[in-house]
């Protein structure tokens, strides 16, 4: 049994919901980081949850390689074909099934963007708050536990997402969770796959915790003289209570190129770009008191944005800042990481990071979710020039060991694929040989994404 043998079989099967086609393939090889081309062998389109567990079933009999595809906005090459295979792109499940507004909860299929199901949402007073930024799948969110600019407030998808429908390796279909807000009835099994980059099975169905619109919001963007400044800001901020919706760190590199990108003219200093939400009353206590912890660490003037429009025009910076930073240098390629510390140690992996990179002979401007510790370097550099990829990836090692020494993990959102596959035994000892055994379990041929996140034989 071969891949080949595999698509000859699923070609019968499913008609023309599998295609070799070059751009095909092509388009589900790439990585939005550095990582090098991978593209599978074909790509099969599935409509429902029995055209998954067909897939399975037959990749498990030929010993086929499977990777889940969402959007595609992974960027620790998670989606990669590393040893070829057939790629499963859930863009044509992409419906919402049920909402169920008076239990404030959500099922649908795993293709659907989060903003599709906001929008779907909207009459409702009701919305679906993580936010990674990147217009991605909900089933590839939960697969690589994403959560984003609104995490310090509302939680990762690990805290958003009750219960699933998973396919497993051999096409069995199970479900975990249900859409009680609790339960302490045995393994969580959810929260296994949440995370599991499609690893242990593919999700074609996810119950998620839906929370209510606030009734008033108001976005702000202030500048600082210097980032132990602004990064100090942070922590007071966070360890005085205040609830944040969004608090965001920039650096003066990183304003430059919202700058250009967006013709704006902000000052060329470290900025935070931060969000209150609640009632009038509420935002209104909420920024006076973070106000006067911005004039105490020699933070500038507010602008504020209240009007749906100007919000939207804020955050459009924030989320467009990996653009932006591309942009600042032509043709280069982009080493992109992230890391997550305790928030007493923030100010001091920022600057150590920013120390090493301006030792360095390569652009890496820095921006994050500093509200809960987790920041990220994208380290520019010129792909046609190798020794500059090796600097890039040296500065990573060096965050990953400043996050671990400081009590922090070597990722905080972008998860593990390739990238921080190296890092696994240094984060957790001996459990992560305890993944390994739960792989085999689910998934004793290791058909599933095979190469990431565990290493099995």
């Amino acid at each position: 049994m071969t891949i080949s043998s595999a698509i000859q079989a699923l070609t019968s099967l499913l008609g023309d919901q599998i295609t070799t086609s070059k751009s095909d393939r092509d388009l589900h090889g790439r990585s939005e980081s550095h990582f090098a081309e991978m593209p599978p062998d074909a790509v099969v389109y599935p409509t429902s949850t029995a055209d998954v567990s067909a897939i399975l079933r037959l990749c498990h009999d030929h010993d086929c390689p499977v990777i889940g595809f969402g959007a595609g906005t992974s960027l620790e090459a998670q989606t990669s074909a590393l040893r070829g295979g057939i790629a499963v792109d859930f863009s044509k499940m992409a419906t919402v099934i049920e909402v169920r507004a008076e239990d404030m909860v959500a099922r649908v299929q795993p293709g659907i963007t989060r903003q599709a199901l906001n929008e779907d949402l909207r009459a409702t007073g009701l919305m679906f708050p993580v936010d990674p930024g990147a217009n991605a799948s909900l089933g590839g969110m939960a697969s690589t536990r994403a959560s984003g600019t609104t995490a310090v407030r509302y939680g990762t998808m690990r805290d958003n997402v009750l219960g699933l429908e998973v396919v497993l390796a051999d096409g069995q279909i199970i479900r975990t969770g249900t859409a009680a807000a609790k339960s302490s009835a045995g393994y969580d099994l959810t929260a296994l796959f949440v995370g599991a980059e499609g690893t242990l099975g593919l999700i074609t169905e996810l119950t998620l915790k839906l929370h209510g619109q606030p009734e008033a919001t108001a976005a702000a963007i202030c500048a600082f003289d210097d980032m132990d400044a602004a990064v100090t800001c942070v922590m007071t901020t966070i360890q005085c209570g205040i609830p944040m919706a969004r608090i965001e760190f920039v650096d003066t590199e990183t304003t430059l190129a919202f700058n250009a990108y967006s013709g704006m003219s902000m000052p060329a200093k470290p900025h935070l770009l931060v969000e209150f939400q609640g009632s009038e009353a509420s935002v209104a206590a909420d920024a006076a008191q973070f106000g006067a912890l911005v004039a105490d660490h020699g933070g500038g003037d507010f602008e504020w944005a209240t009007k749906p429009e100007d919000r939207n025009r804020l955050w459009a910076l924030r989320h467009n800042g990996y653009y932006a930073i591309l942009a600042s240098r032509p043709g280069a390629r982009a080493v992109v990481t992230d890391l997550c510390v305790p928030i007493s140690k923030l100010a001091q992996a920022v600057e150590e990071t920013r120390a090493d990179i301006a030792a360095s002979n390569i652009p890496g401007p820095i921006l994050g979710h500093v509200g809960d510790g987790n920041f990220h370097a994208i380290l520019l550099i010129d792909p046609e020039q190798p020794a500059e990829k090796e600097t890039a990836l040296h500065l990573s090692h060096l965050m990953v060991e400043r996050a671990l020494a400081l009590g922090g993990t070597v990722t905080g959102e972008h998860g593990v694929g390739l990238g921080k596959l190296a890092y696994m035994a240094a984060e957790h000892g001996d459990a992560w040989s305890t993944m390994a055994t739960l792989k085999r379990s689910f998934d004793p041929k290791n058909i599933l994404n095979p190469g990431k996140l565990v290493q099995i034989n």
